[in-house]
């Protein structure tokens, strides 16, 4: 399917940093439940994603990630996760996040 330029414009994906990263027992599957800061302008958003076969918490805290922003909320297993963490699956399946290569503030989009 393809999608037009404007299509695109409209997917508010931007960076923010992950300021907690607890575990999610009552999930199904294997996740976190994570507090991501995206700056003052926009402030934090929960997400749940599935990392806990590559990530350990303590490594997670502190780091920036790429989010899409305005899928709207998801319940979760009674959470609502109100961003969409983005990830790729490595050569087992697992998810390895999107990070950008350098520090940039939070907050700031894709474009």
């Amino acid at each position: 399917m393809t999608i037009t330029y404007e299509d695109f414009e409209r997917v508010e994906i931007r960076i923010g940093t992950i300021v907690d990263a607890r575990e999610f027992p009552r999930a199904r599957k294997p996740l976190y439940q994570l507090t991501i800061d995206f700056g003052p302008e926009i402030g934090t958003r929960e997400s749940a994603a599935g990392l806990p076969e590559r990530y350990e918490l303590a490594a997670l805290e502190g780091k920036q990630v790429i989010a899409v922003l305005n899928l709207g909320p998801r319940n979760i297993a009674g959470f609502m996760s109100e961003c969409l963490t983005l990830g790729v699956p490595d050569a087992d399946g697992e998810t390895i996040l999107l990070v950008p290569s350098s520090e940039v503030p939070n907050g700031g989009r894709l474009f």
